[in-house]
């Protein structure tokens, strides 16, 4: 493979992204340090991921500390609360999800073409013409992705919470990866792989018009980004259609091995599970997918998939 081009030895400059240790590329002994505790501490099981909660609206400072612990751990938390009684209206639920949140320090909503006024999102199998056509709203497949991976580099999601309202009579089980075990896997094969995928063009998303004439802008940026505090965020998607990558030898490599990795599920330490209602999660928008899902043939609340999904500028507070 290509030698390490010294012009993107760390991160890339613009927009406020900086090289910081352990994710310098030019500090093998911060790296390896970190390597070492990240992959010791690293969950193996859904059982150390997960946290009673017994009030969603209002978790007390035990629940939080554990649920900030996990996430220091691997980017990612579930908590487990008895879900809603039938009295207590959809509207009560939404707004003890945000009260939730911002126990955590998310506060910054991103405004999303198919949120409410509230800026939840509710993923279900729908027809709604802001939602028709995209893949989060069928029962189809998920790939591995980062959400808002479209979303210019200046404007990433840190942070997502996904909340299970009524989970599908089949299927609908989620993976979860955390992107620092990503960068491991990539840096272990070659530091050249991790500058290829922190290049400004690494990755390209073509525009998108909507139906109403609305467009959404080409967005070209690095994968893996470094803020001001070195910490990481990602922005990928598994899907082969409508992406433009980089154009060479590297860029190449980290994708097929980012593939191998995820595809076809050759990670061990990718985590699955299948929410059930009142369960969650809480993450540093950790990689993940979906697998399909059938609903049953009831009625509509007894027997059909519901998530609500907040995306956030921040990172949850403490991690």
């Amino acid at each position: 493979m290509n030698s390490l081009p010294a012009s993107i030895a760390a991160a890339p400059a613009g927009d406020g992204w900086v090289a910081a240790k352990p994710f310098d590329l030019n500090d093998n002994l911060a790296y390896a340090a970190w390597r070492a505790q990240k992959l010791e501490r690293y969950p193996r099981t859904v059982g150390e991921l997960r946290v009673p909660v017994a009030d969603l609206s209002r978790p007390t400072v035990e629940e939080k500390s554990a649920l900030v612990a996990r996430c220091v751990r691997s980017n990612m938390a579930l908590y487990a609360t008895l879900p809603q009684p039938a009295e207590n209206s959809d509207a009560r639920m939404r707004a003890g999800l945000r009260r939730f949140a911002s126990a955590f320090g998310l506060a910054s909503m991103e405004t999303h073409r198919s949120s409410e006024d509230d800026g939840i999102v509710a993923i279900e199998v729908t027809s709604n013409q802001s939602k028709r056509g995209f893949i989060p709203y069928t029962n189809k497949p998920l790939s591995w992705h980062t959400d808002g991976y479209y979303n210019p580099p200046d404007a990433p999601i840190r942070a997502m919470l996904l909340h299970c309202v009524r989970p599908a009579r089949e299927g609908g089980i989620n993976a979860l990866l955390d992107p620092d075990i990503a960068y491991i896997r990539l840096r272990d094969k070659g530091r050249a792989l991790v500058a290829a995928m922190m290049h400004p063009a690494a990755m390209t998303i073509p525009e998108s018009v909507e139906e109403d004439g609305s467009v959404r802008p080409v967005s070209t940026g690095p994968v893996l980004l470094i803020d001001a505090a070195g910490r990481l965020t990602m922005r990928y998607t598994a899907r082969a259609r409508n992406i433009i990558w980089r154009d060479d030898e590297d860029t190449r490599a980290a994708v097929a091995l980012l593939d191998r990795l995820l595809a076809h599920e050759e990670e061990e330490l990718i985590i699955k599970y299948k929410m059930e209602a009142g369960e969650g999660l809480l993450s540093n928008n950790v990689l993940h997918t979906r697998s399909g899902f059938e609903n049953g043939d009831g009625d509509r609340d007894a027997a059909t998939r519901l998530l609500y999904r907040v995306r956030y500028r921040e990172r949850i507070a403490g991690t």
